[in-house]
Order: structure tokens, then C-alpha cells, then sequence
């Protein structure tokens, strides 16, 4: 075969490598723009698992690669005058320029041409190769040329950062975070061989400008930060790269994706195809991994090149998502430091530790266990525990009243035989009086007129049995277990009137339509009906309707209410401005939008006992453009706040059927983060929260109070029982759970299943 990389960088040349290895005939020809020593930044950092897995290449240059470097396990984290340590991470560095010259090397050993300061716009001159491989990197001008094809997504991260080095040898990967009177900046610093360190720093494009660095030049950018960071570079000097002289100082790290990364015999690869942010490592590790994966797939299905470019990219682009699922989640986190700044140092370092999700608790645990036993042994004295325990069995209290530890059953089915009578309630989470059983149990949507139903099997407590029947649920939950016991409340608005979930998700009813209400005369979809836009009668109703039902709650003895806001329901609709059409005081702005929910809020609040406590769920997000974003539910959750609430139970999406989620492990967790530690108050995280390892590492970096699960609970009745005895605890005496026999799982897990 004849292939031409163009890109000398370590995806094109390592994959030249692997090709000329497989087969020395290859006619196998490099292009770089550059001379064979110019490069870009210092040293990069691979993982251990990313050492491992260069065994499947080439052993040769591997070894060459492992005799260079710089080897270390821990990562120092500096913050409020504190370094907080974690060990067992097995990271190793390497010069760059002395990454591409082993590769170089080896490469001309077996035969591969290297071309350099050749300028390749264009594939036009290639026509007679076999395989085209585009790795001019993240700027790629291949790339640019076939934009139409590739159709690349370039998005430039809200961080400035400047690449620099030192001779200071930091001996663990360290992380310093500096407040000035501009804002926050922070270093990322580590050692790649014996006399030099990279030197990171990053910050926030207003704290940049604002501090006079986007006048500075090469000279006062390297001044500012060894005044900075001087307590950490022991006197040490600071260097730019030679070639980061050409340009500017401070850039914007573009994050790649494309929709295709195969055109023809041409494919993308590396960064030109795909960036991964610095703050994980692994655009170098993609790289190389690509050069793998693509010599691969030629060692599997021959000299096709269709057939190998397709199987190729489908097989790589699973890796390279979670890579850039884990590198958004950790810009996102050093785009925000202000956020975590309220944080102890202790919490902070965790948080960071954990910011992209790939590192959990359990993982921790087996990288460094003295580091979290350190961490559970803090989070514990702060909540009057004194020896080390993961994080959901620690005890929590709002208002006046304590859980025994964090994990609520969220929320469980209530459909019942009679209509509006509460039923089928899956009593067997309640658990037990101490460790094992859930802290608190939330009961579905419970409805506070007849009209503002879901569904006909919809529980209510709007009639004189359902209270009665209620009352009967509270005093079995009270007899049976030491869990508290919250009542949602909700009214349906547009989404009312539908067929039961396993009947047809959101349909209307075949016959026997009710009417609905709504902030405007906006049909939930084309299929449903247009309901009736509220007038202040109506909204008077609904407002008495649910105080109601908050008085019988507590006559019936819940110990906390919730306000459902959320999902397209009556109130969620009146805070969407894709349901609230509104022209007067209850439309328009955020703050008239939230008039009539905060109104329904404060008359709920005032009606309930003050030592007891009131939570709202929200739908931080409407997954639709011009609809609730992210930053608006930051200001919907403080508003809340100043009314009496207590708790936010955080939800995504369910607003629209025009919504687009993102969905993913613990997809809708980043919202309660943000809302926690941007407005202080508490959270509640919910959404494909399935592991106990995810509730621990959630709760113990602060991004929730509590953490709600449903669906595992319905897998296995007794998960946090068990989950108590992985965790140690199983020398706890526990109650008996209890199963009626008229509440079988399967029967429930049937419907759950027919649901989905």
C-alpha cells in the first residue's frame, strides 16, 4: 500500500510506525509543516493504563519511551494553605520534543520517509495513495478543506491558559489554586524529566483580562505568574516555549469533534479528528491510540480501506466519547473554581479528584486508602460520626428533622385500583431502623384536585379516604421503619388526562377527558388537549388546593412536603417561557414566571409546621434553546430559597417533547452540584444514579446532600441493605423487611418494564 500521514505529530508517526512493522513493503510517507525539533509546549503526561496499552504497538519505541520517563504516584493539591496529597495515581512524563524524536527515530529505522517543512493544504496531490491519513492536528488544515464533509464542531473553552516551564522539579502532579483581587488562577504542574517541569496556568477570561493580560507580552506574562505562583517555584524562573513566542501567550483551548472522521481512502485522526482538554491528559493518548486502533483494524480485515476506515471509526468512537465526556466534566470544573471556592480544603481536593468521573470513590480507595479514610474520617466528624464511613450512611438533617443516612427511594409507583386512592406502594424499600434502609422515602406525584391528575390511577389527597388511606401508609412506614416519609405534591396542568404509563406514555385517554389548566392555551403536544389559560380565579383554586393537601399531610403525619415544579406539570409550566405564553405580571421574565409557583410555595410553607421541612423539584434544564437553562435554574433554586425552601430535588428535561437530553451515568448530577454550590443550599441528585460507589463520590465532593434512586431499588428491594453490608456495616442488627404479599416486586418490576 501507499500511505502519506500529514502530520508529524505522535498519531501520524506512530502509525506509520505500526504500518511499516506490519509489513515492510507499505510505501509509508510523513509530512510535517515543521523542522524536526520545532514543537508546541513542554512535556506530556500519559497514565500507567495508557503505558499498558501502548503494548499492543510497537515494543521497541515503547521501551525507548519508558526509558525516558519521569515516573510518579502522587497529586498535590494546594488550596487555602493547605497541600492535600493523594497517592496511587502512576502517572509518567516525557519532553515532548523528546517523545517525537524516539518516534522519529524509529520510524526512519523502518523505513518510513519523513518530509519535513512540507505544507500540506490539500490531498489533491495524493491521488495515487492507497490511504490518506489527516493528523495536521487541532487546527488541521485537511480538516478545514473538507469542512463540508467532516462537518467539525470547534467550540473554544471559557479558560485562557498558557503553556510555560520550569526548572523547579515538582515530584507529584500538582494542582495550585491562587485568589487574587482579579479572581481565581490555577497552576497544573509536573515533572517530565530530570531538570524541567511543565507549568500550566489557567484562568477565566474575564479574571485574564481584568488582571491586564490581554496587553501583556511574552516578557510581563511570565513576570505576573512567577509573582503569583513564587511561593511554589522556590525561586525558580519560568520559560516560555520558543515556538509558543510566535503567537499569542494565553489561548483558549478548542475542543474538536466532527460528525464523520472517514472521507473516501482519506480518514482524520488525532486531535484533527478529536481534542481531549489538557486537564485530563489524554489528547496524546488518543493519539496514539487512534495509530493503534486504525493498524488494527488494517491486521483484521485486510486491505479494504472502506471496510477498515468504517470499522475503525465505529470501534474508536466509543472510546474517544467517554474521553471527551470525562474532559468536558473537567474543564467544566476548572472553568468554575469560583464554585468550589466556599469548599474546605479537604472536600475541595476530593471534588477535584473526582471532577471528571472517572475516578470514584472505591477507586480511591484502592489508589491511596490512607487518603480516604482521611476523607470519610473528616466528612464523618462533621456529622457527629467518629469513625471512617462512606459518605451515604452518614446522617443528615434539615430543619428539624435527621435522616439516618443519605439515599432516598425516589419517587415509587402510587397507582392504585381505585381511583385516586394511594396503592401499590412498594413498601419493601423501607428498610431498616438503623444503617441498611433508605433515609427517606418520597411518594409519587400526589395529585391536589381531581383535574390535576396524571393518569386515572394518579393517587390523590384532595377527598376525605384518600387522607384516611394515607394515614394508614404514614403509620405502617412509622411502625415499620425508621425512614422519614415525604409527600410530593403536584398538579398536572397540560400534561393531565393521559392513559397510565404502560398504556401510552403522555397519550390522552381514549374516553373520559377531563379538562385541564395551564399558564397558557398550550397543548402539551399535537396529540394532547389544549388546555384552559389560568385566570385568577383558577389560580386562587389551585393555590387553596394545594394548602390543603399540605394541612392534611400533616394531619396524617409526613414529616416534610415537597412542591413538584418540575416536568412540564402546572407549575414547571408556568416557569418554562416554552409553556408560559403569558402578556401580564405571570409571564415574561424569569421573575414573573416564578410569581405564581412562589406563590403557591409560600402559602404551602405558611400552612406547614416550621421545624418541619419543604423541598421543590425543578427541572434545572428544558433541553430545548430559548427554553430554562442551567444559569436561570440557579436563580429559579434561590428564589425558592428565600420562600422557606430547604431542599432543591434536582430533574432535567420531561418540558418539552421537543427536548434533546444528554444523557449518561449520573447525567443530571452536574445541575445539583452547580445549584449546592453556587446558591448554598441543599440538593438533592437524581437521574441513573445506580452504584453506591456513585452516591459516595457524589455526596462526598459536596455536588449533593442526598442522593435519590428509584429503578435499582425496584431491581433489588434491599439495595441500600446491602449495599450497608459491602460497605462493612453488616454487623448492624437489622429489622425484618416486610413484603405483603399483596405488594409484589414482580408485579412491579413488570410494569416498570413495560413503562420503559
Amino acid at each position: 500500500m501507499k500511505i502519506v500521514c500529514i502530520g508529524g505529530g505522535p498519531a501520524g508517526l506512530y502509525f506509520a510506525i505500526l504500518m511499516k512493522k506490519a509489513n515492510p513493503a507499505h510505501d509509508i510517507t510523513v509530512y510535517e509543516r515543521n523542522r524536526p525539533h520545532d514543537t508546541f509546549g513542554w512535556g506530556v503526561v500519559f497514565s500507567d493504563q495508557t503505558l499498558a496499552n501502548l503494548k499492543g504497538g510497537d515494543a521497541v519505541s515503547q521501551q525507548r519511551i519508558i526509558d525516558s520517563f519521569a515516573h510518579w504516584d502522587d497529586i498535590d493539591i494546594h488550596f487555602k494553605g493547605r497541600c492535600i496529597t493523594s497517592g496511587g495515581h502512576g502517572f509518567c512524563g516525557i519532553a515532548r520534543r523528546h517523545l517525537l524524536a524516539i518516534l522519529h527515530d524509529r520510524a526512519a529505522e523502518l523505513g518510513v520517509t519523513l518530509a519535513f517543512e512540507r505544507e500540506v493544504a490539500d490531498v489533491a496531490d495524493f491521488v495515487d495513495a492507497d490511504l490518506v491519513v489527516a493528523a495536521d492536528g487541532i487546527n488541521s488544515r485537511i480538516r478545514a478543506a473538507h469542512a463540508g464533509h467532516f462537518r467539525p464542531s470547534v467550540t473554544a473553552q471559557a479558560n485562557k491558559f498558557t503553556w510555560l516551564g520550569t526548572k523547579k522539579l515538582f515530584d507529584a502532579f500538582t494542582f495550585i489554586f491562587v485568589r487574587t483581587e482579579w479572581g481565581w488562577f490555577q497552576a497544573h504542574a509536573y515533572r517530565f524529566d530530570d531538570e524541567t517541569s511543565t507549568f500550566i496556568v489557567e484562568t477565566r477570561e474575564e479574571t485574564w483580562a481584568a488582571a491586564g493580560l490581554a496587553e501583556a507580552d511574552t516578557a510581563r506574562t511570565i513576570a505576573f505568574c512567577e509573582r503569583l505562583f513564587q511561593p511554589w517555584l522556590d525561586g525558580a524562573p519560568l520559560m516560555a516555549n520558543s515556538r509558543h513566542l510566535k503567537g499569542s501567550d494565553w489561548i483558549n483551548f478548542p475542543r474538536v469533534s466532527n460528525e464523520t472522521w472517514v472521507k473516501g481512502n482519506l480518514v482524520l485522526m488525532g486531535d484533527a479528528a478529536h481534542s481531549a482538554h489538557f486537564s485530563i491528559g489524554s489528547g496524546t493518548k488518543l493519539a496514539l491510540e487512534d495509530a493503534i486502533g486504525l493498524a488494527e483494524a488494517f491486521r483484521h480485515h485486510g486491505e479494504d480501506v472502506p471496510t477498515v476506515l468504517a470499522a475503525y471509526e465505529a470501534e474508536r468512537r466509543i472510546e474517544v466519547l467517554k474521553i471527551q465526556s470525562a474532559a468536558r466534566n473537567s474543564t467544566e470544573w476548572f472553568e468554575h473554581v469560583e464554585r468550589y471556592a466556599g469548599l474546605e480544603p479537604e472536600q475541595f481536593a476530593y471534588s477535584l479528584l473526582t471532577r471528571s468521573q472517572r475516578v470514584s470513590h472505591e477507586n480511591l480507595r484502592l489508589r491511596d486508602r490512607t487518603y480516604l479514610d482521611g476523607v470519610e474520617r473528616w466528612l464523618g466528624s462533621r456529622a457527629g460520626v467518629e469513625r471512617p464511613t462512606p459518605p451515604m450512611f452518614l446522617p443528615f438533617t434539615l430543619r428539624g428533622m435527621t435522616l439516618a443516612n443519605r439515599i432516598v427511594v425516589s419517587p415509587m409507583a402510587t397507582y392504585s385500583a381505585a381511583d385516586g386512592l394511594p396503592g401499590d406502594f412498594h413498601l419493601v424499600h423501607l428498610g431498616a431502623r438503623a444503617l441498611g434502609g433508605a433515609g427517606l422515602i418520597f411518594t409519587e406525584m400526589t395529585c391536589v384536585t381531581p383535574e390535576g391528575r396524571i393518569t386515572p390511577g394518579c393517587a390523590g389527597i384532595y377527598r376525605g379516604d384518600q387522607v384516611a388511606a394515607w394515614a394508614r401508609i404514614v403509620r405502617f412506614v412509622q411502625d415499620q421503619s425508621s425512614a422519614r416519609f415525604c409527600l410530593q405534591l403536584g398538579h398536572s396542568g397540560p400534561k393531565g388526562s393521559t392513559k397510565r404509563g404502560w398504556d401510552g406514555m403522555d397519550q390522552p385517554l381514549d374516553t373520559g377527558n377531563w379538562p385541564l389548566l395551564a399558564p397558557s392555551a398550550v397543548a402539551w403536544s399535537a396529540r394532547n388537549q389544549v388546555p384552559r389559560a389560568m385566570d385568577r380565579a383558577d389560580m386562587d383554586a389551585v393555590r387553596d388546593a394545594f394548602v390543603a393537601a399540605t394541612r392534611a399531610a400533616e394531619t396524617v403525619g409526613f414529616d416534610m412536603v415537597e412542591l413538584h415544579a418540575a416536568h412540564g406539570y402546572l407549575l414547571s409550566a408556568f416557569i418554562s417561557p416554552l409553556t408560559n405564553r403569558r402578556e401580564d405580571g405571570y409571564g415574561g421574565s424569569l421573575a414573573n414566571r416564578l410569581r405564581f409557583p412562589l406563590e403557591v410555595f409560600g402559602a404551602m410553607r405558611a400552612a406547614w409546621p416550621a421545624a418541619k421541612p419543604m423541598s421543590v423539584r425543578i427541572s434545572a434544564t428544558d433541553w430545548v434553546p430559548g427554553g430554562v437553562d442551567p444559569a436561570e435554574a440557579v436563580e429559579i433554586a434561590r428564589a425558592f430559597q428565600a420562600a422557606g425552601a430547604d431542599l432543591i430535588d434536582v430533574s432535567a428535561g420531561q418540558t418539552s417533547p421537543d427536548a434533546k437530553p444528554v444523557y449518561g451515568r449520573m447525567f443530571q448530577t452536574p445541575f445539583a452540584d452547580r445549584i449546592r454550590n453556587e446558591v448554598g443550599i441543599a440538593t438533592m441528585a437524581v437521574g441513573n444514579i445506580t452504584e453506591a460507589d456513585q452516591a459516595n463520590s457524589i455526596l462526598a465532593a459536596g455536588r449533593a446532600d442526598l442522593v435519590a434512586l428509584a429503578r435499582p431499588h425496584l431491581a433489588d428491594p434491599h439495595w441500600t441493605l446491602h449495599a450497608a453490608a459491602a460497605a462493612g456495616h453488616e454487623g448492624q442488627a437489622w429489622p425484618k423487611p416486610y413484603l405483603p404479599g399483596k405488594f409484589q416486586l414482580d408485579r412491579l418490576l413488570a410494569k416498570e418494564a413495560a413503562h420503559e
